[in-house]
């Protein structure tokens, strides 16, 4: 292969690659050889990442997520993660799509997407700059927040709530009482009860 520098991305698809290898004879033989040869390696088909020998930086998991299934932002406990209000590190990228529920094992990761009605899904998703080069969609911290508790079993009173939040998910009670007010209160407009529930949880404490 020749200069990395015709390369965008570390993440790159098969119609880029096609476009870059124009000019062998057989394109599907040649990306077979360059497999081979770890210059690239397959996530998915039609997905790539570039190998050791063309990277001049590593690629990002956030950015495969997205591209990997989509529409898709991601959320979730590796959200919490990312946010650093778990202390747990979190290894399978969690994503929300407004698709059917789906898991991906790949060379680098697994990638996990939930179902959420497409009503829910737009609400308090952000474009994030991870670098001059690589943007990725992701939950806000309260939509995050909001995501684990649609999929959790309905929180009966505040208590049941700093349960879940506190001892189960083991999120940082400050990163809680960091959270938008508002942004919360209009996701429990929205969520439901176990939102609601959160709500009531930062108006007891402001």
């Amino acid at each position: 292969m020749d200069s990395k520098a015709s390369f965008p991305i570390e993440e790159i698809d098969y119609n880029y690659l096609k476009s870059y290898l124009s000019g062998y004879k057989n394109i599907r033989v040649k990306i077979n050889d360059m497999l081979k040869k770890n210059e690239i390696t397959r996530i998915k088909k039609g997905l790539y990442v570039l190998g050791v020998p063309n990277s001049t930086a590593p690629f990002y998991r956030e950015t495969l997520s997205n591209l990997i299934y989509g529409p898709s932002y991601i959320s979730l406990e590796y959200a919490l993660s990312f946010y650093g209000m778990i202390p747990e590190r979190t290894t399978t990228v969690t994503a929300i799509t407004n698709k059917r529920n789906k898991i991906f094992e790949t060379p680098v990761g697994c990638f996990s997407y939930r179902y959420l009605h497409p009503g829910l899904y737009a609400e308090e998703v952000d474009i994030l700059q991870l670098d001059e080069r690589h943007n990725i969609l992701i939950a806000s911290k309260e939509k995050a927040v909001c995501d684990m508790l649609y999929f959790a079993e309905t929180m009966g009173t505040v208590q049941h709530l700093c349960d879940y939040l506190f001892n189960h998910l083991r999120i940082e009670e400050g990163a809680v009482k960091q959270l938008n007010k508002k942004k919360v209160n209009r996701l429990a407009g929205l969520y439901g009860k176990n939102m609601s529930a959160l709500a009531d949880y930062l108006k007891e404490i402001k």
